[in-house]
C-alpha cells in the first residue's frame, strides 16, 4: 500500500477532519504503512498538503483528494473530499474567480504559495539538528547586513554550557560590538518571560540581542522586552520564515510573474 492510499484509507474510515499528526498515529494504529523516514508525520502532513484543493506550489500534485477544513499551521485539520464534492468545490471556485479582477486572483494565489512555503519552511527547520538552525540564524543575520564581513563576522556558539548564547555577530573587525543570538526551536510551546530574562542575563554587559524562534512570544515576554534598557529583537515563526524568503535562504525562485495596467497617458491626445 502507497503512503497515499493509507491516508486515504483512515481519512474515510475516521469520516471527520483530521490534523497530519492524527493521521500519521492512525496509519501506526492500523499497521497500514512502514515509515523509513527520520520524521514520519512530517512525511504525512507533506503528502497530504501536496494533494490538498487550493495549494498549488512547485511540488503540489494535480491530483487533489483533501481539503482544508480549519487553517491553524501545525495543527491545520483536512478532510477527505469525494468525487461530487471535489466537482462542487472546482465549480464553486471558478464562480468566484468569474467576479474577481484577474489581478486578485494572481495575487491571492501567491499570498496562498507564499503562506504555504513558510510552513514548509518551518516544517524542515523543527526536523532538523540544533546545529543546523543555530548556522541558519548567523547566516541570516549576515545576509541582512549585520556584522562588517558576510563570511567572518558570525560565530556559531551552541553547545553544551554556553549559558543561553548561540551565537554572536561580531559588528566591527576589533570586535568592540558584538550581537548575541538566542535560537529557540518550538512546534507549540510559546516563549515566556523566564526565556527572555535567562537570555538578558546570558548577555551579561552586552547591549544588544536577537532572540528567534520557531514559534512565538507571550504577551507578558513582549512587554518585558520594551522596558528593558537593552536592545533585544524577537523574531518569532512567522517573521523568521518571512525573512529567509526575503532573503532567499533555504529557497530558490523558480518563476518570475509580471502584471500590467494600461498607461493612460499615452493614449491621450
Amino acid at each position: 500500500m502507497t503512503i497515499i492510499n493509507a491516508i486515504k484509507e483512515v481519512m474515510k474510515k475516521a469520516n471527520k477532519p483530521l490534523t497530519g499528526k492524527e493521521t500519521y498515529h492512525l496509519i501506526i494504529e492500523s499497521n497500514l504503512y512502514t515509515f523509513p523516514a527520520k520524521n514520519p508525520e512530517h512525511v504525512v502532513k507533506t503528502t497530504i498538503r501536496r494533494h490538498c484543493l487550493g495549494l498549488d506550489f512547485p511540488t503540489s500534485k494535480k491530483v487533489k483528494y483533501f481539503k482544508i477544513v480549519e487553517n491553524k499551521g501545525s495543527a491545520s485539520k483536512y478532510f477527505l473530499i469525494e468525487a461530487s464534492d471535489e466537482s462542487k468545490e472546482k465549480q464553486f471556485t471558478k464562480t468566484v474567480d468569474n467576479d474577481r479582477l484577474p489581478e486578485e486572483i494572481i495575487f491571492e494565489a501567491h499570498s496562498l504559495h507564499r503562506n504555504n512555503l513558510k510552513q514548509e519552511l518551518l516544517d524542515l527547520i523543527l526536523s532538523s539538528e540544533p546545529s543546523f538552525f543555530e548556522q541558519m540564524v548567523v547566516e541570516l543575520l549576515l545576509k541582512m547586513d549585520y556584522g562588517w564581513d558576510e563570511k567572518e563576522s558570525g560565530v556559531v556558539r551552541g553547545r553544551v554550557g554556553d549559558e543561553g548564547i548561540d551565537g554572536v555577530i561580531f559588528e566591527d573587525r576589533l570586535g568592540l560590538g558584538k550581537i548575541y543570538i538566542q535560537a529557540k526551536r518550538y512546534n507549540n510551546n510559546s516563549i515566556g518571560r523566564p526565556d527572555i530574562q535567562q537570555f538578558i542575563g546570558a548577555m551579561e554587559n552586552n547591549k544588544k540581542g536577537v532572540f528567534i524562534t520557531t514559534s512565538t512570544f507571550t504577551k507578558q515576554a513582549r512587554e518585558f522586552v520594551d522596558r528593558q534598557v537593552k536592545d533585544i529583537a524577537l523574531i518569532d515563526g512567522d517573521m523568521l520564515t518571512d525573512l529567509l524568503i526575503s532573503n532567499n535562504i533555504g529557497i530558490s525562485i523558480t518563476a518570475t510573474i509580471s502584471t500590467y495596467q494600461i498607461n493612460r497617458d499615452y493614449f491621450e491626445i
